[in-house]
């Protein structure tokens, strides 16, 4: 019971037209809606109403939805993040389109985290009944789902414990300065059994570094990256390899500004998964293994 995955990442953009072309024809994913001046997209293998909202405002993350498994959870979520401390309230059945009634709370880092029990599930492009193994038209990247995404926190500790303390998460990986201490500067979390459903990495309070989008090889990544390239889109790093989830990634930036990632492989966890350490004299090798460091606009450019 608890946490099942991420559901969806509303954020803004400067130019919707701009952003609806990038998410249909680079990215691929199928525009749901438009209502109130929001655009509702999904991957082509998502059952829910939408994974992806964007409005205009500027850029950055409005909010972020986790899925939980009942609405009792739901109800003991409440009073756990209450005694936590953090600022929660409840969002009624239709507030977000398609979704049911949500818990909002105003997480430590100053994001909105949004958890909902219920949504609508229209289905996927291939059905549930002897479904080919992916849609005979697609464009662009075309990736089957939304993946994960990466924040920053200014105390990465206090945001990691409510997680883990309160929503059941687990850590996979992390990042401390050197192998005796225990100061979190960076942290991978999962809910699931994938490397990572979030992460939180030490930097200004309420800014997003990338959400990421999942595929299914090295090779859909590879053509990830002649589809970037042909739409003249900025990379900011890849092909490559993660060292940290093991992960091979492009990280590349949409037509606005927002960075976004597609992502694919990494190990798979369970309960039991040991926790992982890097520390900071790696820290080029933990997040691209292959170049064995990151550039100058990877650790600080957020929205």
């Amino acid at each position: 019971m608890g946490v099942m995955r991420l559901g969806f990442v509303h954020v803004r953009e400067t130019d919707l037209e701009k952003a609806r072309q990038y998410y249909t024809q680079v990215l691929g994913l199928q525009e749901v809606t438009r209502q109130d001046g929001r655009h509702y997209f999904k991957c082509w293998d998502e059952y829910d109403h939408h994974s992806v909202v964007i409005e205009n405002g500027g850029l950055g993350l409005v909010k972020m939805g986790y899925k939980v498994e009942s609405p009792d959870d739901l109800a003991r979520i409440e009073r756990a993040a209450q005694t936590f401390g953090l600022t929660v309230g409840r969002v009624s059945k239709g507030e977000n389109l398609g979704q049911g009634e949500a818990l909002r709370c105003i997480l430590p880092s100053d994001h909105v985290l949004e958890l909902y029990a219920e949504a609508e599930q229209p289905g996927t492009s291939v059905g549930v009944l002897n479904p080919d193994p992916w849609p005979s038209q697609q464009a662009g990247i075309s990736p089957s789902r939304l993946d994960h995404l990466l924040l920053t926190a200014e105390d990465v500790q206090t945001t990691v414990d409510f997680f883990t303390q309160v929503l059941g998460f687990r850590m996979s990986e992390r990042i401390v300065p050197d192998q005796h201490s225990q100061e979190l500067l960076a942290a991978f979390l999962f809910c699931s059994n994938k490397a990572h459903d979030i992460a939180f990495v030490r930097g200004p309070n309420g800014k997003l570094h990338h959400y990421a989008f999942w595929l299914d090889s090295w090779n859909d990544i590879l053509r990830a990256g002649d589809t970037l390239s042909r739409n003249n889109l900025t990379i900011d790093m890849g092909p490559t390899r993660h060292g940290i989830t093991r992960g091979t990634t492009i990280y590349f930036f949409g037509p606005n500004g927002n960075r976004n990632e597609v992502f694919s492989g990494g190990y798979t966890t369970y309960p039991d998964f040991p926790c992982i350490t890097w520390t900071a004299d790696q820290i080029g090798r933990a997040v691209f293994y292959i170049q064995q460091e990151v550039n100058e606009r990877f650790n600080t450019y957020l929205t």
